[in-house]
């Protein structure tokens, strides 16, 4: 029976792999393959529709930054359409407005995901705020903490991003237009999260429950939930068109 013999060279780039926990890696930061899972991963975390391995392979783009530098002449050349290339540029711009904890887990640090993200934003307001003393206020442990800002000091530069974010946080919304519950399926929204957002934008605080505070319940299936009976009770208003609420 013959040996299985493990690689020596990346399939990508030819350099020489490197073991680590008996595990194979390629450590040459400009492999082609590496540098296309980075942008896919990014466009994946900050929802950039259009954006998959299949347009990433066509469009002139080699790293994070180059995706904002694309003119819609550009994205039309390389898909061959301008349709796709109107909806792509256009997701491109909407992503432009990501706010901090959302924009660092795109960027794949290790140990540096949505959690993390998020425990940082009650700390800081902009990216330059990064330091020790802030990660540990935000209960970051110490691998995490070092992974962080060693991308923080030696791969990142605002100035690579000059025609992209601010990376600040997200504003607090002031609670001025009520207490939102919703219940049951939508159908003006794809999902609860979006739904969430939209009234958030508005000034409105969303609530999972129908708790004492909720002044406003959102219910689109037409079904008459016990959620549905409670808050016509308690005389709360019900919304059966949230678009057409959040317009008004």
């Amino acid at each position: 029976m013959l040996a299985i013999q493990a690689p020596t060279q990346c399939p990508s780039c030819d350099s020489a792999l490197v073991w680590s926990n008996h595990l194979l890696y390629c450590k040459n930061s400009a492999c082609g393959d590496k540098a296309s899972k980075r942008i896919e991963h990014f466009a994946k975390t900050l929802k950039i529709k259009g954006l998959g391995p299949a347009a990433i392979s066509k469009l002139p783009i080699s790293d994070m930054a180059s995706i904002y530098s694309l003119t819609i002449r550009e994205i039309a050349e390389s898909l061959s359409s301008e349709k796709l290339a109107d909806k792509l540029y256009a997701e491109i711009e909407n992503s432009r407005s990501a706010p901090l904890e959302l924009v660092l887990p795109a960027f794949g640090i290790p140990l540096i995901g949505n959690t993390a993200s998020k425990k940082l934003s009650t700390e800081i307001e902009h990216i330059s705020e990064l330091n020790e003393d802030t990660c540990r206020r935000a209960g970051l442990g110490p691998k995490a903490t070092e992974n962080l800002l060693q991308w923080y000091h030696w791969d990142f530069s605002e100035q690579d991003y000059p025609f992209s974010f601010k990376f600040s946080k997200t504003a607090p919304v002031s609670n001025t237009g009520g207490v939102v519950c919703i219940s049951g399926k939508l159908k003006s929204f794809k999902t609860k999260a979006e739904a969430t957002a939209a009234l958030n934008s508005k000034g409105y605080e969303v609530k999972s429950s129908l708790t004492k505070q909720v002044t406003i319940l959102v219910n689109e299936s037409g079904v008459e939930s016990s959620k549905t009976k409670q808050a016509r009770e308690s005389g709360i208003t019900i919304v059966n068109n949230l678009n057409s609420f959040l317009e008004n």
